[in-house]
């Protein structure tokens, strides 16, 4: 996926999940945080950030932060940016463990969940449920940096679709290069890390790829472990 128009910016602070203030050019904006993750290893005064103008002249944000430096390490903060990615890599049979769809969907509801992807193929009728992952610690890389209630009930609901018949993959995009392996955040949510191992056991696949994320483009990389 590419930005357009991008341009650095000095972090001040974030007001909400949604708000920060960022210095650009000397001088102070409000900007949009396309990430309502607590994201406040990355977030911190004085990081480099990338911002994208607004495509909206009735906004009241002009800019939208998409990405923070974490020292040299470029890391995506557009939460929307996941499911395109991997929808895209997908879409150019650029995920070998999930092979080449001959039809593909976004946002396809099952049972009490909205998944992000459905496919078909010749094999298989298959949704995706994809998390973006911006924690690192030590090049191990941790979701949730939150509990996610939500997210646990996905899980869930991935599991009941492959015990009906169908495909089922959570798919942990990085967002970021340079990292050992992923696990899930126990410590911060430990309903979530024990819905995972069941999904593996329930035949769920587990799937971690980083991504390679420059200022204005980030596309999908190259598989990275998981430890549960």
């Amino acid at each position: 996926m590419k930005y357009n128009n991008i341009i650095q910016g000095i972090f001040l602070k974030r007001v909400n999940r949604f708000i920060a203030h960022v210095l650009v050019d000397h001088t102070e904006h409000i900007v949009h945080v396309k990430n309502t993750g607590r994201c406040r290893e990355l977030l911190i005064a004085g990081a480099l950030v990338i911002l994208e103008p607004s495509q909206n002249p009735e906004r009241k944000t002009a800019f939208s932060l998409i990405a923070v430096y974490k020292g040299d390490r470029l890391i995506n903060m557009d939460s929307q940016v996941p499911n395109y990615v991997v929808f895209e890599a997908l879409q150019a049979g650029g995920i070998p463990e999930l092979g080449v769809p001959e039809k593909i969907k976004k946002e396809v509801t099952y049972g009490n969940s909205r998944f992000d992807i459905y496919f078909e193929s010749a094999q298989q009728q298959h949704f995706i449920e994809v998390k973006g992952v911006t924690l690192e610690e030590k090049r191990i890389v941790l979701f949730p940096d939150a509990p996610t209630v939500r997210g646990t009930k996905h899980v869930y609901e991935m599991i009941k679709a492959v015990e009906a018949g169908y495909g089922g993959t959570i798919f942990f995009l990085i967002q970021m290069q340079n990292v050992d392996y992923f696990r899930p955040n126990v410590k911060m949510d430990k309903d979530f890390a024990k819905a995972l191992s069941l999904a593996k056991a329930k035949g769920v696949i587990l799937l971690a790829y980083d991504s390679v994320v420059h200022e204005d483009e980030i596309v999908l990389g190259v598989r990275v472990p998981i430890l549960l």
